[in-house]
């Protein structure tokens, strides 16, 4: 039976390289990358930054719609879609609640600060911005709701996250 599993975390958090990678331990599985929809405005994109426009934030929740839409079809397909994006705060819950597929996981991934800071300066694009770790990272733990699956995969690597996310995936049920 299919499923739809959301990997979240903060920018560097791995989250694009651990959900590929738990895709294609998956018998038939698909990649919805979130950030895809937010790329899709050739024009006028405006991107969600500290102090953002409303604009900006209806373009967010439209590329959270999208994305959770087609991680719909392809349950219904049968296809068990992984979506990875960056959905933190309140947004995690709503974000959930968007998806119809019964079948729902999250998996939040947390590595510590000092880890996703070294990340971020080892990788060849720029995700933060006007954000800092710091500010991501507090987000995270303060204001986004215990969800899910957390887990600190600062001593992990891709592959021993992906095999401990379906390991312990049903603890990511919600």
């Amino acid at each position: 039976m299919s499923a739809v599993i959301v990997i979240t975390g903060i920018m560097a958090a791995g989250k694009s390289t651990v959900a590929q990678a738990v895709a294609e331990r998956l018998p038939l599985a698909a990649h919805v990358r979130g950030d895809l929809f937010r790329r899709m405005i050739v024009s006028g994109r405006r991107e969600f930054e500290p102090g953002a426009e409303e604009e900006a934030a209806a373009q967010l929740r439209l590329r959270y719609d999208l994305s959770a839409r087609v991680a719909d079809g392809y349950a219904r397909a049968g296809v068990t879609a992984v979506v990875q994006d960056v959905i933190l705060g309140p947004e995690l819950a709503a974000y959930v609640d968007r998806i119809a597929t019964p079948r729902r996981h999250v998996v939040v991934l947390a590595p510590r600060p000092e880890v996703v800071a070294a990340r971020e300066a080892g990788r060849g694009k720029r995700g933060y911005g006007a954000w800092t770790v710091a500010d991501l990272d507090a987000s995270l733990r303060a204001e986004t709701p215990r969800l899910g699956l957390w887990l600190d995969s600062s001593d992990q690597t891709p592959a021993e996250t992906a095999d401990e996310i379906l390991r312990r995936l049903p603890e990511a049920r919600v």
